[in-house]
């Protein structure tokens, strides 16, 4: 058993940085190492789910003991990890959609820090079992997760950087890649230019979309997106009500007709439909950054044609996506060292969630 520093939530809006013991490993389990972990909303909202847990779903990190069944991993071996935890075996796994694995997924479950198959006692806080956001509780020294959860590192990658594909950078990609399907040559809005949404732009631009516009209220962040690939800005208004003056703006630049795919990333349930009115008729509107709230939607936006999805974590398959995104940031396609702007110790967690709500970071990160 190894004792070590952790960011514990404590259920009701607050965190500290504690002492927790973490077990050995059995079965499918691996003890990681965690050398970096990336610092997101979620990871936010967590403080506030009525539980306390070991904070973070964003890692990569280095193998230091493996259980007696796992096969595709060893002591030494680099990892970045994956919180939609696929089992393999269901119905949804093998329709193709491990990332809403019927056993393992905090989304079926209905419970955003599902434990799934890991042993809920692995980890110990002031003597009492304590869960790991996600099944991995990235916010820590060390971490105990299933086999399932980690895809190795084949390429000559930072941790920081190795650390944030996990989320956002899938999130974004995947959407565009998975779910979307965009074509080259395609025109594409991307709503919110925070790390989803750079992420989306970059996703566009690697799959060869011909026009990708970026909307957002911060000109700083429509600057950074044009380094990820936006070949056209629009500063919007924020009195700007469902972006529709923007919506006219995208139409002129797409002769008239509106873009083929746009993108939602701000996160702001009061722009939910505002991607339809990007969109041309038989247009794709995609609702990626994961509003849960309950919208209205004016039916009229759907004429005619439009078709309107809400994927989950770019429909991710780990083992599959994961190293491809290995390879394009090998190539120089996919930008991720200059995404991570600033790293943080453990302890200065607090300066991390304040520079993120400043919206100083394209994506902030705890280095060990």
């Amino acid at each position: 058993m190894i004792t070590c520093k952790a960011a514990i939530a404590d259920g009701n809006g607050c965190f500290s940085i504690e002492n927790i013991m973490v077990d050995e490993p059995i079965g499918d389990e691996v003890l990681v190492q965690i050398k970096a972990a990336g610092v997101c909303h979620t990871d936010w909202d967590s403080q506030s789910w009525k539980k306390p847990l070991v904070m973070g779903h964003e890692g990569a990190g280095v193998v230091v003991k493996v259980g007696e069944r796992v096969k595709s991993l060893k002591v030494g071996d680099k990892v970045m990890l994956n919180w939609a935890i696929p089992c393999y075996e269901c119905f949804q796994c093998q329709e193709g959609n491990q990332h809403i694995c019927e056993r393992n997924s905090a989304v079926i479950a209905g419970n955003k820090v599902s434990e799934g198959h890991a042993k809920f006692d692995s980890t110990t806080f002031q003597g009492k079992p304590i869960e790991r956001a996600f099944s991995l509780g990235t916010m820590s020294e060390y971490t105990l997760v299933r086999e399932a959860a980690c895809v190795k590192i084949n390429v000559e990658i930072p941790f920081t950087s190795a650390a944030i594909v996990g989320c956002g950078v899938m999130t974004g990609y995947g959407s565009v890649v998975n779910a979307a399907k965009v074509q080259a040559g395609s025109s594409v809005v991307v709503l919110g230019t925070g790390g989803v949404g750079l992420n989306v732009i970059q996703g566009a631009r690697i799959v060869g979309a011909g026009k990708i516009i970026a909307i957002d209220v911060n000109p700083n962040r429509l600057e950074m997106a044009k380094e990820y690939g936006a070949t056209h800005t629009i500063l919007a208004n924020r009195d700007d009500k469902g972006l529709m003056e923007a919506s006219k703006i995208v139409k002129q630049m797409t002769g008239g007709r509106g873009a083929d795919y746009a993108f939602e990333c701000t996160a702001i349930p009061e722009l939910g439909a505002a991607p339809l009115a990007m969109v041309r008729n038989a247009g794709m509107a995609v609702q990626v950054s994961g509003i849960e709230q309950e919208i209205s939607i004016d039916m009229n936006l759907f004429e005619w044609d439009k078709i309107y999805i809400n994927p989950l974590y770019g429909k991710t398959r780990p083992q599959i996506d994961f190293p491809i995104l290995q390879n394009l940031y090998a190539k120089g396609d996919l930008i991720l060292d200059q995404m991570v702007t600033r790293t943080y110790k453990l302890e200065e967690l607090a300066d991390a969630f304040a520079d993120m709500h400043a919206g100083k970071n394209a994506k902030g990160v705890i280095a060990f």
